[in-house]
């Protein structure tokens, strides 16, 4: 399992690597996964423009996740013999993060680390587009979350 973090060297001082590394780790533990993820913290525009071409949604957001294989297991790609999965890519906007972090009171350090478990949930199937799936998907998250010691988030 390999957890590849890039960094921009104007955001180096901003960021605990180990700590997202450890909350991905967490999240591939818990929910009994394998796989190979890629997170990539980048500036408002990178995600603003992704936003638009893949979700046809206006101006940045948090954090995307693009799996890189049907969650489903329909995968027209074949791996070697004893290689995990590519699971995917997590990019996060880390100034917009920043601001959400400052606007909701929490630690920079606590807001990256949520960003990490939804956006590995994310490429783990977990979704939130209807009630149900939200439930779901932020009581597996919270779970998750209070192991790495952060309060839960309101469903």
């Amino acid at each position: 399992m390999t957890i590849e973090i890039e960094i921009p060297d104007a955001y180096q001082h901003l960021i605990d690597a180990a700590r997202l590394r450890e909350a991905a780790e967490r999240v591939l533990n818990t929910e009994q996964a394998q796989g190979d993820i890629t997170i990539l913290l980048t500036d408002d525009e990178t995600v603003a423009d992704l936003n638009r071409r893949y979700l046809g949604k206006e101006g940045p957001t948090d954090v995307l996740s693009f799996p890189a294989q049907d969650v489903l297991g329909n995968d027209n790609f074949a791996l070697p013999p004893d290689e995990p999965p590519y699971l995917g890519d997590i990019l996060i906007a880390l100034p917009y993060t920043q601001r959400q972090a400052a606007q909701l009171g929490r630690p920079l350090v606590d807001e990256l680390t949520l960003l990490v478990v939804h956006g590995v949930l994310h490429l783990l199937g977990y979704d939130h587009a209807t009630p149900e799936e939200k439930a779901h998907m932020w009581a597996r998250q919270n779970a998750i979350l209070a192991d790495l010691g952060i309060p839960p988030l309101e469903v």
